[in-house]
């Protein structure tokens, strides 16, 4: 039953990431991939969130894995940040691929860290 939970809350997330990388990128309008920065720090935040309450409380590893692997996980994306990244390198756009591919690492790193430290 929990694969089966995770794999629905991991369709969710995908939806959800789907429907706002779409409003976002209308929003912003532009060629850099913001929507996707944003949809991967914001998830990161929250995956912080969710484990650093989780560590503090015990009988929660179901809803965790639920959660986590499963609604953020299709939430939040490499592979798209990772095309987005070799669009800009096919664009000749080098400085902007750099600052792409290390911001979102850094910035995500840094939303999870924050998220913990919120809830532990």
């Amino acid at each position: 039953m929990m694969w089966l939970l995770t794999g629905f809350a991991g369709g969710v997330g995908a939806i959800t990431r789907f429907l706002a990388d779409r409003w976002l990128t209308s929003r912003i309008g532009s060629t850099w991939p913001f929507a996707t920065l944003i949809i991967n720090v914001s998830g990161s935040f929250l995956l912080g969130l969710l484990t650093g309450w989780c560590a503090g409380h015990t009988g929660f590893g179901a809803w965790q894995t639920v959660m986590g692997s499963g609604f953020l996980g299709g939430y939040t994306t490499f592979s798209a940040a990772s095309v987005e990244t070799m669009r800009l390198v096919h664009e000749r756009r080098t400085l902007a691929a750099v600052g792409h591919t290390s911001g979102m690492l850094v910035s995500s790193v840094v939303a999870a860290g924050l998220g913990w430290a919120v809830m532990a």
